[in-house]
């Protein structure tokens, strides 16, 4: 058996970014910008106000306070999204709206709750300014020439506000992963009434679902019938179509586990010398046999056909994998410190174990509790869980005992 860290990186750095395209920035959302970003001109385009008030002269202002406060004339009213026609002078003021543009000669704003208006012209100010107060500079959030984003940087919603407001409405990212999900066996049926032997599938919907939460474009293969030729005609067709595969089933040592014979074969008639097709029993629990294949110059992921299994497998190998195709540097799941609230007893197999918890925050720290029974078929169990404890090799650990989970959400 291989060592769970030892896998997981081979396989990350057996990834090649995909080609980076131009989208529009609404549907850039979760993407990896594949260029540096530099602004073109600068955030704000004009000095504004920060606040509903004033807009003064500090040296207007000085000595006003609660007990005497400084009538100022005001001269004129200024709405955001309108320029300014009227200059600030010697003891004026103009009322102005956040966001509305810096008068000519005001150099402050005092906000309105510091104020009392007196008649229809004028103002009684109860608060000294000073020059700056609540004036958003030009150029303070960015100036021009300023690098923005640097490559590599991952679009959330907050950056493509950034880039509305510089006017970039397309973006050079690298793109989402097209991924295939296929599933194998002859036990397999899509729905309705079970025949003696058969069951759903139920991996090739959670597979699905999955990747859309990864942020992937998930592609429905169906299922595939234990038979080579057939097996080895659909992969083909996955890896002309798709940027990468997922199967489940057929991964294990019996002697129906035709998925071995298919990729060899596609494999064997690969001229690209990388291609290969590995097999490992990794040293955790659930989730031992993995496949994982580069052929036709597409990575191949092979999950046990146990569903819990399968889930496992995705998030540890496919999910990090396919995030470092798209550009991401931090592709791996958060793990976290956690108190265990019961014993997770285990024996010793030379195994990680991984078992499925439900994580919680209690007094500022996380604890975790299991959600059930562990066995690898067992999803309706795991579909509870929202972390994975890891529980190195030996008797397990006690209640109270300190844990590495990682986070699935």
């Amino acid at each position: 058996m291989i060592d769970l860290d030892v896998v997981r990186s081979k396989i990350v750095g057996a990834m090649t970014l995909l080609d980076p395209v131009e989208v529009p920035c609404r549907d850039a959302l979760g993407l990896v910008l594949a260029t540096d970003l530099v602004s073109s001109e600068p955030i704000p385009p004009f000095a504004n106000t920060a606040m509903d008030g004033y807009a003064v002269r500090a040296a207007s202002t000085q000595g006003a306070d609660d007990r005497a406060p400084l009538r100022l004339r005001v001269v004129g009213e200024l709405p955001a999204g309108h320029a300014p026609t009227v200059p600030v002078g010697d003891g004026e003021a103009i009322r102005i709206m956040t966001g509305a543009p810096m008068p000519d000669g005001a150099d402050a704003i005092v906000m309105v709750e510091r104020t009392e208006r007196d008649g229809d012209d004028a103002v009684l100010v109860h608060q000294e300014a000073t020059p700056g107060d609540h004036v958003r500079r030009a150029g303070g959030d960015l100036e021009a020439g300023d690098l923005v984003f640097e490559a590599g940087t991952l679009l959330r919603p907050a950056h493509l506000g950034v880039l509305a407001s510089l006017d970039v409405v397309r973006a050079l990212v690298y793109p989402r992963a097209r991924v295939g999900v296929l599933s194998t066996g002859d036990e397999l049926v899509e729905s309705g009434a079970l025949q003696p032997g058969k069951i759903r599938d139920a991996n090739r919907p959670m597979l699905l679902a999955l990747l859309d939460r990864a942020g992937v474009e998930a592609v429905n293969l169906g299922m595939a019938r234990d038979d080579e030729a057939a097996m080895t005609a659909t992969l083909e067709d996955a890896l002309e179509r798709c940027d990468a595969v997922i199967t489940s089933g057929g991964v294990s040592v019996g002697d129906y586990d035709y998925m071995s014979a298919a990729l060899e074969r596609i494999a064997a008639s690969d001229p690209d010398p990388r291609a290969a097709v590995d097999w490992y029993q990794v040293a955790i629990r659930p989730a031992k046999p993995l496949c994982f294949a580069i052929v036709r110059g597409r990575p191949v992921f092979g999950l046990p056909g146990n569903p819990v299994s399968s889930l496992v497998s995705f998030e540890l190998f496919a999910r990090p994998a396919l995030l470092t195709m798209m550009g991401r540097r931090d592709p791996y799941r958060a793990e976290v410190a956690a108190r265990a609230e019961h014993a997770f007893v285990r024996k010793p197999d030379g195994k990680l174990h991984l078992d499925r918890v439900h994580v919680h925050v209690e007094n500022g720290h996380y604890a975790v509790a299991s959600v059930g029974k562990q066995e690898s078929h067992t999803l309706s169990a795991t579909a509870g869980a929202d972390g994975l404890v890891l529980v190195p090799d030996g008797d397990g650990v006690d209640e109270g005992d300190e844990v590495r989970v990682i986070l699935l959400d």
